[in-house]
C-alpha cells in the first residue's frame, strides 16, 4: 500500500517542537500523570498502584471498555480500543474495496480521504460552504454525489478545521439517506465534547444504523498523550474484522495508557468542562482580535471543537504563515495542509498558551504594518 505524504503532519514535524509559539495546536492543554491521578478513585489507582508493564488485551482492557461504551450508549462488545489514527487506518482498510466510491466532507485531516485513494476508491470532497461568515452544510450536493456504487460516507462532527457543527436535524437528514441508499457512515468524533454552542449529539454509531464511530482522549480531554481511542459500531463483522487488522498493527495498547485512560473517562464531565472554559475564553479574544482586524481577515466563528479557520486577505496564507515561523517563531497552519487553496489557515483555541501567541501575531502584524517585516 502507497500513500502521499502526509501535509499536515509534516508541516508539524518539521516545527512543532522547535518553534517557541503554537497558535494551531489542535488539542487542548494537557494534564500532568499526578494531575489526572489526583481525582482518580480508589479501583482506578490499584490498578495503577499493581500495574504490570506485560501484554493487554487486544479489543482493550474490560474496564475501559465498559467506560467507553457507557460514554458512547453501546454495549462493550461494540467497542474496540486503539489508537485514533490507528482506528481511521483500519476502519477504512476494513469497509473498502477499489471498486468502491467513497464521500468525504471537507476539508478533513488528510488520512480520511488519502487512505481510500490509496485502496484504489474514487474519493468525492464534500465541502463545507461559505456564507455570511459562517460555515455551511452542503446537503443538496451529498444527495447528489450519491452513485450506485458509494460504500461510504466519512463525516467529522465536531470539524476540524473549521469548527462547525450540525443541528441534529442535518444528522437525522445523513442518517436518513444512508438508510435509502444503502452506504455506510464513518464519523470521526474526535472533538465530540467540545460543541460550544449546541448541546453534545450522540454518537452516530448509536443512532445509524449502518456506521462507526471514532472517539478517543486526545482533543476534549487534552490528553493525546495517552494515544488512546476507540471505534464503536452495532456492526459485529466490522469489528471482527478491525481487529483481525489490528494484529498487524498495534496488537494492543500500552497498558499504562489503558489506565490512565479510565481514570480520564470517570472524570470525563470534568476534564471536558476544563478543556470547553480554555477554548471559550480563547475564542472570545480571537474573536476580537480578527473582527478588529477585518481588512486583513475575514473570521468564520467555530461552534465546536478546537480549532477555527479564519480567512487571510490581500496575501497568500502559505507565504505568510512560512514567514510566520521563520522570523517570529509563530506556527500557524496553511489551508494547503488541508488539500484546499482557499486562503484560510488554522488557530487551535484550546491551549493556555493561545493569548501569548495571539500577541505575537498582533506584534507580525504591527511589523508589517511599520514597513519592518521582511514579507512587506
Amino acid at each position: 500500500m502507497k500513500v502521499r505524504e502526509f501535509l499536515l503532519e509534516r508541516y508539524f514535524a518539521k516545527y512543532e517542537f522547535t518553534t517557541e509559539h503554537m497558535l494551531s495546536a489542535s488539542d487542548c492543554e494537557t494534564l500532568s500523570v499526578v494531575e489526572l491521578l489526583q481525582g482518580a478513585d480508589g479501583e482506578v489507582m490499584d490498578l495503577w498502584n499493581g500495574l504490570r508493564l506485560s501484554y493487554t488485551e487486544s479489543r482493550g482492557h474490560p474496564l475501559l471498555l465498559r467506560e467507553i461504551a457507557e460514554r458512547e450508549s453501546m454495549p462493550p462488545e461494540n467497542v474496540l480500543v486503539m489508537n485514533p489514527e490507528e482506528g481511521v487506518f483500519l476502519t477504512l482498510n476494513a469497509l473498502l474495496d477499489a471498486s468502491d466510491h467513497v464521500i468525504v466532507l471537507s476539508p478533513c485531516y488528510q488520512s480520511l480521504y488519502e487512505i481510500p485513494k490509496s485502496i484504489g476508491c474514487e474519493v468525492t470532497r464534500w465541502y463545507l460552504k461559505k456564507e455570511g461568515g459562517e460555515w455551511r452544510l452542503d446537503l443538496r450536493f451529498l444527495e447528489e454525489s450519491i452513485r450506485e456504487n458509494t460504500r461510504l460516507l466519512v463525516v467529522n462532527f465536531p470539524h476540524n478545521p473549521t469548527g462547525f457543527t450540525p443541528s441534529r436535524e442535518q444528522m437525522d437528514e445523513i442518517a436518513e439517506l444512508s438508510a435509502r441508499h444503502g452506504f455506510f457512515v464513518f464519523s470521526d468524533e474526535m472533538y465530540r465534547g467540545l460543541e460550544l454552542s449546541t448541546a453534545t449529539l450522540p454518537s452516530a454509531s448509536s443512532y445509524i444504523r449502518r456506521s462507526a464511530s471514532l472517539g478517543g482522549l486526545s482533543k476534549a480531554c487534552g490528553l493525546p498523550g495517552l494515544r488512546i481511542g476507540w471505534v464503536s459500531s452495532h456492526d459485529s463483522w466490522l469489528l471482527n474484522r478491525i481487529a483481525t487488522l489490528k494484529d498487524y498493527t498495534s496488537i494492543c495498547a500500552s497498558a499504562p495508557s489503558e489506565i490512565l485512560a479510565i481514570a480520564a473517562l470517570r472524570r470525563y464531565d470534568e476534564l471536558t468542562g476544563r478543556c470547553r472554559g480554555i477554548v471559550r475564553g480563547n475564542l472570545e479574544l480571537a474573536r476580537t482580535f480578527f473582527k478588529e482586524r477585518d481588512g486583513l481577515f475575514e473570521w468564520y466563528e467555530p461552534s465546536g471543537g478546537s480549532t477555527a479557520f479564519p480567512r487571510l486577505l490581500g496575501e497568500p496564507a502559505r507565504g505568510f504563515c512560512d514567514r510566520a515561523v521563520a522570523e517570529h517563531g509563530l506556527l500557524i497552519l496553511p489551508d494547503s495542509v488541508f488539500d484546499v487553496d482557499w486562503n484560510h489557515f488554522r488557530i487551535g483555541l484550546g491551549r493556555s498558551s493561545f493569548p501569548e501567541a495571539l500577541s505575537v501575531l498582533g506584534r507580525m502584524l504591527s511589523d508589517r504594518a511599520q514597513g519592518r517585516w521582511t514579507g512587506a
